[in-house]
């Protein structure tokens, strides 16, 4: 696959606003500070399709993103943030919830984890999509802050942890792009599985 147009869809926390032309629908999940925004940015070549914000907790909302005019790429909001927005982030479990479990255009869900350090939260995340049998992919963000050596390592230290294959595991810079073919890819199997 390859990504030659990318458009922001919209901000939406109310189901009944979801899109209705039945287009695929691939989530992205990950903790608030693994560098969603940057991700997406990066795989579509728009350094401003996606706001990055140096504050854990910015996306507390669902955004859409048409990819291709073939599917959409959906940022949820990050899990583990900041104890003082309980209140929002109780609302924003709820919607995402619901959207999880209740979406039948979601085909997929990417999940991002920091290469530096997986977390109970990144650990229960992913028990909640084997719970849930969604399919699923792991991205190992950041990975030009590691030594070459030590992506390897990382790799397997994560599918171990989840006890997952590491072919379901892809390191990925969102800085110098290693491995997008692998990511981009990934994205075709994930929306591709809208025949099965």
């Amino acid at each position: 696959m390859e990504i030659n147009k990318a458009l922001f869809y919209g901000t939406i926390m109310d189901s009944t606003l979801f899109p209705k032309d039945g287009l695929v629908e691939i989530a992205l999940a990950g903790r608030s500070n693994v560098g969603k925004s940057s991700f997406i940015n990066s795989i579509c070549n728009n350094s401003k399709l996606a706001r990055t914000s140096k504050t854990a907790g910015k996306t507390v909302t669902l955004n859409f993103y048409l990819i291709n005019d073939n599917f959409f790429l959906v940022d949820m909001p990050g899990y583990g943030y900041a104890a003082n927005m309980k209140d929002e982030l109780l609302n924003f479990s709820i919607v995402t919830d619901k959207y999880v479990e209740n979406r039948k255009e979601l085909k997929g869900i990417i999940q991002l984890i920091d290469s530096r350090t997986i977390t109970k939260d990144d650990i229960e995340m992913n028990a909640y999509l084997k719970n849930r049998n969604i399919p699923f992919l792991i991205i190992l963000s950041k990975i030009d802050k590691l030594k070459r050596n030590d992506i390897r390592k990382r790799k397997m230290i994560v599918s171990k942890t989840l006890d997952i294959s590491e072919e379901l595991v892809i390191p990925y810079s969102s800085l110098n792009k290693e491995n997008l073919d692998k990511v981009l890819n990934s994205f075709d199997l994930l929306v591709n599985k809208e025949s099965s």
